[in-house]
Order: C-alpha cells, then structure tokens, then sequence
C-alpha cells in the first residue's frame, strides 16, 4: 500500500475540520471535497483500512491521525531543505589554466591526449579558471 500524497491528506483533514460535525462519514466528505468516496476511501485506507470495508465509519477519528502524518511529513521537508555547507572553490586546486590542463589532459611525460573526455565538473572547473584569467587580464 502506497502512501497518500501530502496535498490530498491536507485537504481532507482541512474538510473534515471545517464539515464541524460529531459524525463524517466519507459520503458527506465527498459531496464537500468534490471527490467520489471511494477515491476518498483508497486515500484514507492507508490510516484506516476499515475506512474500505465501512461506510458509514467516521471520519472524525482519524482526524488526530491525519495531524500527526501532516506535521511529520512537513518535518521531513523542513529537513531536507537545511542548506548544506558550502564546498570549498574548485578552482583553489590549479593555479592556472595551463595547470588544469598539464594535471587533466596529459599523459605521463607530459604527452597531450587529444582524446581525453571531460566530465561535467572538469567543464565547470575550466570554465571558471578561463573566466577567473580572463578578469584578470581585464584588470590590466
């Protein structure tokens, strides 16, 4: 059993929240979502999977349930959007082009390999080391 979208979980707590009755079953939930109820029912069976078998359960019993799913979830992504450190300049590892190009692109001796490839990072690397030349050489 897969686990229900964040969204659809806050819009059925917020419905039921806002039914304020003693008693919801998914019927009422629906005509006031706009969802048939046994969408509703599939969502919810994850919390409940009475929900499926009873159709006149309430609703209003998961509501604690459905919080605590909302709130850990929003945990999760608050987490995960903690910035990480900073990684230190790539480009503190050559002292010039010539450098990036003696380390990454030659053989032993000193022989340029004409058929080296590049990764990404190496790209990105030589890109800032020739905008970082060409900067200075504005300078001057």
């Amino acid at each position: 059993m897969s686990e229900p979208k964040l969204s659809e979980v806050k819009k059925y707590l917020s419905s039921i929240i806002k039914i304020n009755k003693k008693y919801v079953t998914t019927e009422r939930l629906s005509k006031v979502v706009g969802i048939y109820p046994e969408v509703i029912n599939e969502t919810l069976n994850y919390f409940n999977p009475m929900i499926k078998m009873d159709p006149e359960y309430n609703l209003m019993e998961l509501v604690p349930t459905l919080k605590k799913f909302v709130s850990d979830k929003e945990d999760e992504k608050t987490n995960s959007l903690v910035k990480k450190p900073q990684p230190q300049r790539i480009t503190e590892h050559y002292d010039s082009i010539g450098d990036f190009v003696y380390r990454k692109m030659t053989v032993a001796g000193g022989l340029l390999d004409k058929n080296i490839n590049l990764s990404d990072l190496d790209l990105r690397i030589l890109k800032k080391l020739i905008n970082e030349e060409q900067q200075k050489r504005k300078k001057k």
